[in-house]
């Protein structure tokens, strides 16, 4: 496997002082700064590169498919640039590390779920995309995080989101695994659906897409490279 040059870790505020900030400028202002934000988190590892927009994308073809309103949409569209943004407080050794995380550093990772919804807090604007933030690693059984959520108790566009990501997450590259093809993919959530993780009905309505998003993913990366 050839090498892949990591870019230097972004210089970030503590958490409390970004959150401070945030309040002082008007929202449409800071809710930029945050968009910008979560995609500087993504530049941390040159693997991620694109997964925000990519992940915008999907959610909101999914969304679309589900037949979501206008304003759901765009919380989705923000939610794909916003939803790991909590990552920025989490230290490189553990969120670039090649190998699996031990106990405390998974206690470490999880919690950028509840750093991100603090992070975004102050701006009320950005109030429908919270939930999304705090809770797309929830499983339909209740076994995720950060709160055990199950079935339905899970906000919607929070599964809807899931969905996009995990199958993003797959397809690409990370510091701990190889890109899955797309067909593994969708063998792999199928896989997890049955275990009873995720949603079956938008996990249904997300197969049905599949061969569309796939071709335009594809499309989107190489008119990257």
């Amino acid at each position: 496997m050839p090498h892949i040059k990591q870019k230097p870790a972004v210089a970030l505020q503590p958490i409390p002082q970004w959150n401070r900030h945030a309040t002082n400028l008007g929202e449409e202002e800071a809710e930029g700064v945050l968009l910008a934000l979560g995609e500087a988190v993504e530049q941390r590892d040159a693997l991620t590169a694109g997964h925000c927009a990519r992940l915008a994308f999907m959610a909101v073809a999914l969304g679309t498919a589900l037949g979501l309103g206008r304003d759901r949409l765009v919380t989705l569209y923000r939610g794909g640039y916003l939803h790991d943004v909590g990552k920025v407080g989490i230290p490189d050794a553990i969120l670039l590390k090649p190998g699996k995380l031990d106990p405390q550093e998974w206690v470490t990772m999880r919690s950028h779920t509840t750093r991100g919804e603090d992070i975004c807090r102050g701006v009320p604007r950005l109030g429908p995309v919270l939930p999304v933030i705090r809770s797309h690693h929830e499983r339909w059984d209740g076994s995720g995080y950060p709160d055990g959520l199950k079935g339905e108790e899970i906000p919607l566009l929070a599964r809807v989101l899931q969905i996009a990501d995990i199958y993003d997450a797959l397809t690409s590259t990370r510091p701990y695994k190889q890109a899955h093809t797309p067909d593994q993919a969708i063998g792999i959530l199928l896989e997890e659906t049955q275990k009873g993780w995720r949603d079956p009905a938008i996990v249904e309505v997300f197969l049905e897409l599949h061969a569309n998003l796939s071709l335009n993913v594809l499309g989107q990366r190489l008119a990257a490279d």
